[in-house]
């Protein structure tokens, strides 16, 4: 018999970041290797941009080419969430 926890449990939804490689057309909005939440958004994504989280908790589209996503250890999504959940108001 299976423990009721792990039946219920559900997976946690992926967490993605991304880091800035070019900022060439927003030099005061986007910093150079600076890590950026990415805030889902499929049809941004479709048009190749990406929706990121900023220093004011807004969300703005940007060139996706202007990014590269990372993979994180889980540990340090953890800690990024937190931190962030601290200054912005719920993302998901």
């Amino acid at each position: 018999m299976q423990n009721l926890k792990t039946q219920t449990k559900q997976r946690p939804r992926s967490v993605r970041y991304a880091i800035c490689i070019d900022n060439q057309e927003y030099p005061t909005s986007l910093e150079i290797l600076k890590l950026y939440r990415i805030v889902p958004d499929h049809a941004a994504e479709k048009d190749g941009d990406l929706r990121v989280l900023d220093e004011s908790g807004e969300d703005y589209l940007y060139p996706a080419n202007y990014f590269v996503q990372v993979e994180l250890p889980r540990q340090t999504i953890r800690v990024l969430n937190k931190s962030i959940a601290r200054f912005v108001p719920s993302t998901t």
